[in-house]
Parts: C-alpha cells; sequence; structure tokens
C-alpha cells in the first residue's frame, strides 16, 4: 500500500515519482507515432467469375493473421452465376462500395482483385479516378482480354475458341462479363466494333472519359501485377501482365504493345517512377493463386502497407 505522509522525506519521494511518470508517459509519447505507423491500411478484396467471396477467405484470413488489426473487406456482390453479368454493371456497383470505403479510411486503402476480379478492381480504378486506392494487386487476371475457353465450358459446353466470337461480338454475348474481354487477335475488327468494355477501358477507343482512365491509374503509389506460365486458364498468360497475341498468336510482351509505348492507360508513366511491379511465378495453376499461402506471404503481404 502506498502511505503519503507529510515529511519533507516523502514529499520528495512524491516527487520523484512524479518525475519518473512523467519521463515513462513523455517516451510513451515519443513511441507513439512508431506504433501508429504499423497500423495497416484497410484492404479490399474481389473475387473470380463464378466464385464468391468464400473462394478469397485464404486471402482475407492470412493478412489479418500477419498484419493484425487489418480491415478486410472481401466483396459478396455478383458471386455464382451473377459474376456473368456486364463488366460495367459490376464495375458501377462494386465500384460504389470501394468508394463508400475509402471514405471511411481517408489514409488510402489497397485493392486486390483475383482473375476477372483484377479487371474489374483495375476499371473500378479508372472509372472513379477520385478513389483512394495506393497499391492495386492483379492476381492472374485477364487485363489484355481472354482467348481460351478451358473454364468457359462449365456453362458454354459446345464453345471452342475460334468460333467464340461469334456468341460474344453480339448483342447477346456482349450480355455477359467474359464477351465484354473476350478479345479474339484474329478478329480485331469486331472486337473493336463490337465490345463494350476491355477496348474503353485500355483506351483503345478515345471517349469523354479517357482522360479520366489515365489518370485513375498513374495517382496509384503501385501496381503490382501477378502471373505465371502454368496458370492454364487465363490466355496467353501474358495478359496478368498486359501481354497478347498479335495476328499471328505470337505474344508480345507489355513493353512492346501499344498499351504502353503510348502510355494509353499510364502503365509507361508508373514504370518510369518505379510504380510498376511485375511477378512471373511458375508452377501456379489459375485456381490456385487465390488458395496459395506463400503466393499470399511472397507476393501479396508486401505491398500491403
Amino acid at each position: 500500500m502506498l502511505h503519503i505522509h507529510s515529511s519533507s522525506k516523502a514529499r520528495r519521494n512524491t516527487m520523484c515519482y512524479r518525475s519518473i511518470c512523467s519521463v515513462l508517459i513523455f517516451a510513451t509519447l515519443l513511441a507513439a507515432p512508431n506504433y501508429a505507423a504499423k497500423k495497416y491500411r484497410a484492404v479490399v478484396l474481389i473475387h473470380g467469375v463464378l466464385t464468391g467471396s468464400e473462394s478469397m477467405e485464404l486471402i482475407s484470413k492470412r493478412i489479418q493473421e500477419m498484419h493484425p488489426g487489418t480491415q478486410v473487406f472481401n466483396t459478396v456482390r455478383y458471386a455464382g452465376w451473377s459474376s456473368l453479368e456486364p463488366m460495367w454493371r459490376q464495375v458501377e456497383e462494386i465500384g460504389g462500395d470501394i468508394i463508400a470505403i475509402g471514405a471511411a479510411f481517408p489514409e488510402g486503402i489497397n485493392l486486390l482483385g483475383y482473375s476477372q476480379g483484377g479487371l474489374l478492381a483495375r476499371a473500378i480504378l479508372q472509372k472513379f479516378p477520385d478513389h483512394n486506392v495506393r497499391n492495386f494487386i492483379s492476381l492472374s487476371s485477364p487485363q489484355a482480354g481472354q482467348f481460351g475457353t478451358r473454364f468457359l465450358h462449365l456453362f458454354f459446353p459446345d464453345l471452342v475458341r475460334e468460333t467464340a466470337y461469334e456468341l460474344f461480338y453480339s448483342k447477346v454475348g456482349q450480355r455477359t462479363s467474359v464477351g465484354n474481354y473476350w478479345n479474339d487477335p484474329h478478329h480485331q475488327g469486331l472486337y473493336y466494333n463490337y465490345s463494350r468494355f476491355l477496348p474503353y477501358v485500355n483506351n483503345e477507343k478515345t471517349t469523354s472519359l479517357t482522360d479520366d482512365f489515365k489518370v485513375g491509374i498513374t495517382k496509384l503509389r503501385k501496381m503490382i501485377l501477378i502471373g505465371g506460365p502454368n496458370d492454364g486458364v487465363i490466355t496467353p498468360w501474358q495478359s496478368s501482365q498486359f501481354g497478347y497475341y498479335n495476328a499471328n498468336e505470337t505474344v508480345v510482351e507489355m513493353r512492346d504493345r501499344d498499351i504502353y509505348v503510348k502510355d494509353m492507360i499510364g502503365l509507361k508513366t508508373l514504370d518510369k517512377h518505379g510504380k510498376l511491379k511485375t511477378h512471373v511465378v511458375p508452377g501456379i495453376s489459375h485456381f490456385e493463386w487465390h488458395k496459395n499461402t506463400s503466393i499470399v506471404d511472397d507476393y501479396i503481404l508486401p505491398y500491403l502497407d
């Protein structure tokens, strides 16, 4: 029990106690900014086609485990069959959610999208250029388009890529998300005439939003593009890093394509300032990227500030 006496010795002890407390409090205040600096920014996750938020749970839980206190928002919209709704519809609704989350975290947020979700996320950044996303991670996403039908057989069992354009480059086909980013290198005229989504977000077609679409990308602190040669679904796999086929089905790497050379959406600007990062990871299939702890630890967590 602490007794307080009226003696001078007691007063000296009390003054000493108060001095020690003052020093401790001052030291704590000095240390406080260091603790504050370790508070991680909120993260938004967007799932892929024909799945839902449950498919992103491993990433969500790993982030919270390794970065305690991180607020993770795992998108529940457009799960299952509704993920085939047109891309612009999904961009508008999920984008509204991201802007609302960003408003709640004015210090900035981070954004990650897997597969189709990565393309949705990128388009959201462009459609909502006032966003406060700092780092954007695209995990095995068809950023330059898709020209493979492996996963499409789940809902189009008779579809082959050579004739898929007949469906996707039509009014009916453009009512599907996949049709919106189907990019047939042998029918580019039809792609530009019919596709209502990818040519616009890639600024291959000029609109009143062209400048905004570039601003929404160049304001990022980092864009991280992750993909690999054993993906098996994103075709070509280099599309995950803005590479794509030419008319001869030879893959042209991102830095040799117009979208980069002409800086159509700001990729070259990001790269010039060291803000564009690519990671090529072999041995990972498309359905493993978001369920592999090592991928999260090695290629995702380092970018979540």
